[in-house]
């Protein structure tokens, strides 16, 4: 299985690209944190600059895994459901559940392994850049030397490899259960239903996710900035929540703007039809729309509730509270900016994947300009639910800390920063699905057919 995976990926490199893309950015941006753990090791480094080196390293590896494991799912996911006819025709002629898994995990295990081995340049360089970064707000001496070793090379070539490879389960899981009719009507239509275990672990994320809220509330109140050890990692559970959850958010969606969508034309009737019958490949574009304006939202406003709080004491900011401001800017545009690149990718290659359905469609009869307005109207919807799911997650964190350091659950602060992250939100999903299905459709549709 591993020869027939390496087959695989020489004669389907643009079908993996997607979920490369997203091993490389991963393994790049964990590498350039954790080569401040090698610089904290490293000699003359005084106490201040090594708490604040280590911080800066630690605090992503866990994140990191995550969100890797949850950009590439959702590519991969894609890759694999394009390709359920061959997965069950593989069953059908003798291959075992275990060896079709191997077909995927191999596949992925040679991409992981070549994306975090181009990854080591971009590391190093975003590494040095991270040390200029925080020795030009004073958090680090500027004596301090950079260093890029074992522990930048460990963390991330074992945490995109561990994220790949559990992505790589999860997703095979699906295909080895069906048969080769089954698979036939899979891939016409994807409205499976949840499966009790991915319920469970959504509602589980989502408690945990309002546990914190909790204690951010009570016990955390009065304590300043202290609070964000518990607010910040809220709206990150409960957007992963949600996430897990998305196909079932965008099955309730459908049902509810079928019919308004029905009565807009052969383009509405069309988005109708799509977000009822593909809610799975909706669900892959949805997940990186619900982190982007969740974790945005919830620590951006997060940190201009304590600036505001601060201001309003007349008090100094510390050294300690720029260290956590400098983090707290510095991991949320690291994170913002992943989920962003993975929702360009997402939707490229969700896009991409439906060349076949949009030249059969306009062979039936369909202009390209309608065409275009179905996938503006798909875009228009699952924005929609990315950003109200989003903004329900950022409220986990809002919400309490808020409270906890003004005493009121609304805060004053952070309006802006909100409606300047849903228009991101919105340009890219919308924009991105336009400009891709354009691309799509360059190719004449009896050759796309084909």
């Amino acid at each position: 299985m591993f020869t027939l995976a390496l087959s695989s990926l020489r004669h389907r490199i643009g079908g993996f690209a997607a979920s490369f893309l997203a091993m490389f950015l991963g393994a790049a941006i964990l590498m350039s944190f954790a080569a401040m753990l090698d610089t904290a090791g490293g000699s003359g480094v005084d106490a201040t600059s090594r708490e604040t080196l280590t911080t800066m390293g630690a605090v992503v590896g866990g994140w990191g895994l995550l969100l890797v494991m949850f950009a590439v799912t959702s590519t991969l996911t894609l890759s694999v459901r394009r390709r359920s006819a061959e997965m069950a025709l593989l069953r059908s002629v003798g291959a075992t559940p275990g060896q079709v898994t191997g077909l995927i995990a191999g596949e992925t295990a040679v991409l992981a392994a070549a994306a975090a081995a181009l990854a080591i340049a971009p590391g190093m360089l975003g590494g040095r850049m991270l040390l200029e970064l925080l020795a030009s707000t004073g958090q680090v001496d500027e004596s301090v030397g950079y260093a890029f070793g074992p522990i930048a090379l460990a963390m991330g070539i074992s945490v995109t490899f561990v994220a790949a490879t559990l992505a790589a389960l999860i997703t095979a899981r699906r295909a080895v259960r069906m048969n080769a009719a089954a698979a036939l009507g899979a891939a016409a239509v994807d409205d499976r239903r949840l499966t009790k275990k991915r319920i469970a672990a959504g509602v589980a994320f989502l408690l945990l996710a309002l546990n914190l809220a909790v204690v951010t509330a009570t016990v955390m109140k009065g304590k300043g900035s202290d609070a964000m050890q518990t607010a910040g990692q809220t709206s990150i559970w409960a957007a992963i929540g949600l996430a897990v959850l998305a196909p079932a958010l965008v099955r309730k969606a459908a049902a509810l703007v079928a019919g308004p969508l029905e009565r807009r034309g052969l383009a509405g009737y069309l988005t109708a039809q799509n977000l009822r019958r593909h809610t799975g490949r909706l669900a892959a574009v949805v997940m990186p729309v619900v982190l982007f304006t969740a974790i945005g939202t919830g620590t951006l406003v997060m940190q201009a509730v304590e600036n505001d709080a601060m201001s309003a004491a007349g008090l100094a900011k510390t050294n300690e509270q720029k260290n956590i401001e400098t983090l707290n800017f510095v991991v949320i545009g690291m994170i913002v900016a992943f989920a962003a690149i993975m929702l360009v990718n997402t939707l490229v290659a969700a896009t991409a994947d439906r060349r076949r359905e949009f030249a059969q469609t306009r062979l039936a009869g369909a202009t390209p300009r309608q065409v275009l307005d179905v996938v503006l109207l798909e875009g228009a919807v699952l924005t929609v639910i990315g950003v109200l799911c989003g903004t329900f997650a950022a409220l986990f964190t809002v919400l309490p800390y808020s409270y906890a350091r003004t005493g009121s659950f609304l805060p004053e602060a952070g309006a802006g920063i909100y409606l300047a992250i849903v228009a991101v939100a919105a340009l890219l999903t919308v924009a991105t699905g336009y400009a891709a299905a354009r691309r799509t459709m360059r190719t004449p549709a009896v050759a796309a057919v084909a």
